[in-house]
């Protein structure tokens, strides 16, 4: 099998072991403060039509993320096993409930938050060359591609750092105007809906994705710690997204936020002067500290969802020098570069979907507690925690499938396709000879590699190969259409740049 292996015959302990430090702040830090910043104030804002209720959004969204993350930290310690939600609901709902969280996650989260990330790296890169037009459709992509699939990981306390300097700039630059009096974007006001309130949530909560993401690696934490984490992460990303907002509004009005194609850019070109060229270099930093994060915690999902034999045995194999999830990596990479759309219309297809699960997973929380109230819990909240959650998560859910029964739906149809992939490929053990003959003659034809050519190389073609040619890569790009809400603001359509070929 070349330079990978499975995972029993491999390094037992399916990776390398992580310092708490790197662990707890690396990540739980670098993937919760990431694109959101840069990215979702624009759609928050578009929805609520009023920069004091935009605001209120970014608050909530830290204090909802609290709470599932308490909730999280019980199921971590209860249940450790890496792989979150997923090892969660297949523990507590049995094979059917976890394979389809795991369907989603492979085929519609994880893939969609990196695509979203990888555009607002390339739109942010690109910005300063074109800056009177938005860039070329085929050059964001492309760049896109290249942000996803190439880089390696163990850089995240440095992309970490670097995007906390960034944002403490404009942070403080924001308070130095407040202290001018700089403060007419704030009487902005316009009446939205519910459902738009829902729509607008569902951005901003897009920015807080990734507080679950410690739950992904816990057997591969040294001396895990989830509850520090939790109360030092969250509180200070709601801190810096509330007062980063604050800042935006300080330089912008608010009609230049929502026809700015690029908030942080537009922010340095006001505010910071010859030293504007800081913001898109920061973002680009930030964006990128998150695709690694991601790639990192996610390709985890699908090397425990391989192991447990609800995906493809290739998936379970792990790179034998490094001990990493080599195959999981690559197939995520690949998934990413086909839903490349819409930033925003993607942004409302993965934060329903999330909080889908997250729902799920937390319903989960109550039935442990019912179904094994004297099983050992190192951590144990309240049920108020956990019952409150569900009800913000149910008026979320209803409101904005109401608002996006398209884009939402979509989503649910997916997830529900995952019922007859599972008991064909999953519950259906006494297949024919002919089947399983088939089965092992596609995974096995991934591993042939020529003399010299390496395996990662292989690995990344035959993906393309056979996800190309998938109906449901077609199915799920058709969803990249945006509609903004009535009730906005229509900025000033921006022309395409010619001239210029990719």
């Amino acid at each position: 099998a070349g330079r990978a292996a499975l995972s029993e015959t491999g390094c037992r302990n399916a990776g390398r072991k992580l310092k708490p430090n790197t662990a707890k702040f690396g990540i739980a830090g670098c993937n919760i403060i990431g694109s959101g910043i840069f990215i979702s104030p624009k759609g928050v804002l578009e929805h609520t039509g009023s920069v004091g209720l935009a605001l209120i959004i970014w608050v909530l969204g830290g204090g909802v993320a609290a709470l599932g993350s308490l909730c999280y930290a019980e199921l971590g310690v209860t249940i450790p096993k890496s792989g979150g939600d997923y090892s969660y609901v297949t523990e507590i709902f049995g094979g059917l409930a976890g394979f389809l969280l795991l369907w989603s996650a492979v085929l519609i989260m994880y893939p969609t938050s990196l695509a979203v990330i990888s555009l607002t790296f390339s739109n942010y890169v690109l910005q300063p060359v074109f800056p009177n037009c938005i860039p070329p459709y085929n050059a964001s992509r492309i760049l896109s591609m290249v942000s996803s699939v190439r880089w390696a990981t163990r850089i995240q306390d440095i992309f970490t750092a670097g995007k906390l300097l960034a944002l403490a700039l404009i942070i403080t630059v924001g308070f130095i105007q407040i202290f001018k009096g700089t403060l007419k974007a704030f009487n902005f006001w316009m009446t939205p809906s519910v459902g738009h309130l829902a729509l607008a949530f569902l951005q901003g909560s897009f920015a807080f994705s990734g507080w679950n993401f410690l739950n992904y690696v816990t057997e591969e934490l040294v001396d895990p710690n989830l509850p520090r984490a939790i109360f030092i992460s969250i509180p200070l990303v709601t801190f810096v997204y509330t007062f980063t907002n604050i800042a935006y509004f300080t330089a912008m009005s608010p009609q230049e936020l929502l026809s700015s194609n690029a908030v942080a850019v537009t922010f340095g070109e006001k505010l910071l002067g010859y030293f504007s060229w800081v913001m898109p270099v920061s973002v680009a930093l930030s964006t990128f500290g998150g695709i690694n994060g991601y790639l990192f915690t996610s390709s985890r999902l699908c090397f425990s969802g391989a192991r447990e034999g609800h995906l493809p045995s290739l998936l379970a194999m792990i790179h034998v020098k490094y001990c990493t999830p080599i195959p999981a990596l690559l197939c995520l990479a690949t998934l990413i570069i086909m839903l490349v759309g819409d930033t925003y219309t993607l942004i409302n297809y993965v934060s329903f979907i999330n909080y889908l699960c997250y729902g799920v997973t937390i319903i989960g929380l109550i039935v442990l507690r019912w179904k094994k109230p004297k099983i050992f819990r190192p951590i144990k909240v309240n049920l108020l925690i956990p019952i409150t959650y569900l009800a913000f998560w149910a008026f979320l859910l209803v409101f904005s499938l109401y608002s996006e029964p398209v884009v939402c739906g979509v989503g649910l149809i997916i997830i529900l396709t995952g019922v007859p992939v599972f008991f064909l490929g999953v519950y259906w053990r006494n297949k024919p000879k002919c089947v399983n003959r088939l089965i092992a003659t596609r995974q096995t034809g991934m591993l042939q590699v020529s003399p010299g050519q390496e395996v990662t190389d292989v690995f990344l073609w035959k993906f393309v190969q056979e996800l190309l040619s998938s109906p449901l890569v077609i199915f799920t790009s058709t969803c990249a259409h945006v509609h903004p809400p009535a009730h906005s603001p229509q900025p000033q359509p921006q022309s395409r740049c010619r001239g210029v070929s990719f």
